[in-house]
């Protein structure tokens, strides 16, 4: 068993991954955000609670990081009072957040002059996985980096996929993100164009529920036709962040991106009309703003 530090505990997903971690017998050292609410069970089973990441890096063998985006991952690392200004040489920092890989390569390189090794190891389900240990990862590692991380990250993942080196497992996830984002832009979409055209949009879900265009996100955004806008627990501003980052990829490897500037324009509009902080279902709800028409159940 091994000192495994967490930054982001108070997290949706990593409250169920550092619970899970400390569950599997290894010793949890946390940092505490604003919000103590949500760590306090953890902090009742025995995780030590550490006042910066930097003293998180002193006692830890491995951290994990799940944060909002890459600012944040780069404060908690190279800022002030980071995990570099304590990090042992031969540890582990393991990113498993959804980050941009510009970011995650510097970082990467400024780890490495410390002897200190950084994983890209982001994320994909729900925090209800994440709770129930079933999350699915995606790692970017050199093979035997990944041989030592993995028990670390079956504690709480159901599948682990090994999908290349230093840098993939942040690219797969972006290009995930972007599919998942379009499929839940395009069902808000055309909710308001059947609402408009004159027909109940759940007949249109009983058509797709029986074809191959059926999805668990199409599901899952089709509940806010009952009144259901917490289908898909993520939220829209976080969304709108992860398909910046997907274009801004898009864009470094000279492919033109229609679709995915089109996904990130609806998100953005999205939240522009105030439903940014919500969850995901929020894009129906904008489609009601711009079309004028009722399409969530109250």
């Amino acid at each position: 068993m091994a000192s495994v530090g967490f930054i982001g505990a108070s997290g949706l997903m990593g409250h169920g991954m550092a619970r899970n971690l400390q569950a599997k017998g290894h010793e949890l050292h946390i940092t505490v955000h604003r919000d103590r609410t949500r760590i306090a069970d953890l902090l009742a089973a025995g995780a030590r609670e550490q006042g910066t990441p930097a003293a998180l890096a002193a006692a830890c063998e491995v951290v994990f990081i799940c944060v909002t985006g890459s600012p944040q991952v780069e404060q908690v690392v190279s800022g002030a009072n980071g995990l570099l200004a304590a990090a042992k040489r031969g540890s582990l920092i393991v990113d498993c957040s959804t980050s941009e890989p510009d970011s995650t390569a510097r970082l990467r390189d400024l780890c490495a002059a410390a002897g200190v090794s950084f994983v890209d190891a982001p994320l994909a389900r729900t925090p209800v996985e994440a709770e129930a240990g079933k999350l699915n990862v995606m790692v970017g590692a050199e093979p035997p980096i990944f041989a030592r991380i993995e028990p670390w990250l079956r504690c709480f993942a159901e599948n682990v996929f090994h999908v290349g080196g230093p840098g993939a497992g942040h690219t797969v996830k972006l290009l995930n993100n972007f599919i998942a984002q379009a499929i839940c832009t395009a069902s808000a979409e055309a909710f308001a164009v059947g609402q408009r055209a004159g027909i109940d949009p759940k007949r249109l879900v009983e058509v797709v529920s029986a074809g191959g265009v059926n999805s668990g996100l199409f599901q899952a955004m089709a509940k806010s036709l009952h009144g259901d806008m917490a289908g898909i627990k993520f939220e829209l501003d976080n969304a709108r962040k992860d398909v910046r980052y997907y274009t801004h990829l898009a864009e470094s490897v000279n492919v033109p991106t229609v679709v995915g500037e089109a996904v990130h324009q609806s998100l953005a509009l999205a939240s522009a009309l105030g439903h940014g902080r919500k969850y995901l279902s929020g894009l129906v709800e904008a489609q009601e703003q711009l079309t004028g028409t009722r399409i969530v159940a109250r």
